[in-house]
């Protein structure tokens, strides 16, 4: 759901996550804000190719990343206000081709067709088809990620914070920075940037933007002439269980065709990289791995072990606080593929994104004071005048702690659950009021405007 972010709208604090997708070489973008995280939890790195790239992105891209460690305050961070103390920072995370003197970085594919069904070998062999590398050119800085093929004339998903170096209003108001929630959808692309896209069978083509949705980090483009080419399978995130395994596919630090394996070490963990002047947070209930991701991973595959695509891999929380230094420690997350099946059927036909919101805006509850009694969730800080929250009887300093079954344990918490359902749908919403506990039916608002 689309509500903001400082006071988040149903999202609140975010934390600090680092996308691995592309590595601005000009202009990286740079770590997100400073906020403070749980207790021992480390910094957050952005996933990018080139290091040095990352720490020479532009200003705005600093700024997305900035408000994003913020946002993510109330749930694995405190907010930018309260001072960075080791919490974890999640930037976007962009690979620098040209870092590498611009060299492909293309290593030879041999892989068994006949492994049997359930192994990683099997995964790899159905898999790697579909998986591209994506290079990106723009005035502000050049960058690689990686994306999903939808459909075999060229249809590709990725990241937004992929593309985003080829967009005019990113270049204007973020340069470099990715997937800046300001940004519109289908937007003409910079006069002089380009996308390639690279096949796993060493040709490549043009391509163009489709359609973004910053809020859900999510991006559709086009390759140009293209025929032939093997869609990847759609599989089902709300099938996945903690502890199942699953394979990273993607192009990490530019090595294109690298698969990586592990398991699902969490599901629904809140991630807020960034969010735009009016609080709107790019928050997702992310699905978490310890499959090795990395920069210019952001925008690949993460698949089950039949080879179906369950996430969309966007962002990694790093020991280092500095995105030249971004790396994989385990610690990977990857947006659920069904919670974006919505947007990106939209982003096909040329439609404007639209989210689920119920209309208020909310942080995280503070510390018990003596003699209270500790009520975690998101605190209401602003009800919508006839808003979905307000008709349910929500008021400014209600403390939400429970969506349907998704039990709410801060801002962040909030607005990815709202965003994993879509506008109509009712929920049952519960909140805490004076110590006493209430809760309604809501039909979630939309976002369209």
């Amino acid at each position: 759901m689309t509500e903001p972010t400082p006071q988040q709208q149903p999202g609140g604090t975010p934390p600090q996550w680092a996308p691995p997708g592309a590595d601005a070489t000009a202009t990286p973008p740079p770590p997100a804000a400073p906020t403070t995280p749980p207790p021992g939890v480390a910094p957050t790195a952005v996933l990018s190719t080139a290091p040095a790239a990352l720490a020479t992105t532009p200003k705005p891209k600093a700024r997305r990343a900035t408000l994003a460690a913020t946002a993510l305050v109330g749930a694995l961070v405190l907010g930018g206000g309260a001072g960075f103390g080791g919490a974890a920072l999640f930037y976007s995370t962009q690979e620098d081709g040209a870092r590498n003197g611009g060299s492909s970085a293309t290593g030879s594919q041999v892989v068994d067709s006949d492994a049997p069904e359930g192994t990683a070998e099997k995964v790899a062999a159905k898999v790697l088809p579909s998986v591209v590398k994506i290079g990106v050119a723009a005035q502000g800085g050049s960058g690689s990620g990686s994306g999903i093929i939808l459909s075999s004339d060229g249809l590709i998903l990725t990241n937004n914070h992929v593309v985003d170096l080829s967009s005019e209003s990113t270049q204007e108001t973020n340069p470099g920075f990715p997937g800046s929630p300001d940004q519109d959808q289908g937007q003409e692309q910079q006069q002089g940037s380009s996308i390639t896209v690279d096949f796993s069978d060493g040709t490549s083509a043009a391509a163009k933007v489709v359609g973004t949705d910053p809020l859900t980090d999510t991006a559709v483009i086009q390759a140009e002439n293209v025929s032939g080419l093997t869609p990847a399978t759609i599989g089902k995130s709300s099938n996945l269980v903690v502890g199942q395994d699953v394979v990273a596919i993607g192009s990490p630090y530019g090595l294109d065709s690298t698969v990586t394996t592990g398991i699902v070490s969490a599901l629904d963990r809140p991630v807020n990289v960034g969010s735009d002047s009016s609080g709107n947070a790019t928050v997702y209930p992310a699905i978490q791995t310890d499959a090795a991701i990395n920069p210019g991973n952001s925008g690949g595959a993460l698949v089950d072990m039949n080879g179906n695509v369950v996430g969309i891999n966007a962002s990694i929380r790093s020991n280092s606080s500095s995105s030249e230094e971004a790396g994989s420690i385990g610690l990977g997350f990857a947006i659920p593929i069904d919670e974006v099946l919505p947007i990106i059927d939209q982003l096909k036909a040329g439609d404007e994104a639209t989210h689920a919101r119920m209309g208020i805006s909310v942080g995280d509850s503070s510390a018990a004071q003596s003699g209270e009694n500790t009520v975690t969730g998101a605190v209401v800080q602003e009800v919508t005048a006839d808003s979905a929250a307000e008709k349910a009887g929500l008021k400014k300093g209600d403390t939400i702690t429970k969506v349907d079954d998704h039990q709410i344990n801060g801002s962040d918490s909030l607005v990815a659950t709202v965003r994993s359902y879509r506008p109509g749908d009712e929920v049952e919403v519960t909140w805490s009021r004076d110590g006493k506990e209430q809760s309604a039916k809501i039909t979630l608002d939309s976002d369209a405007t």
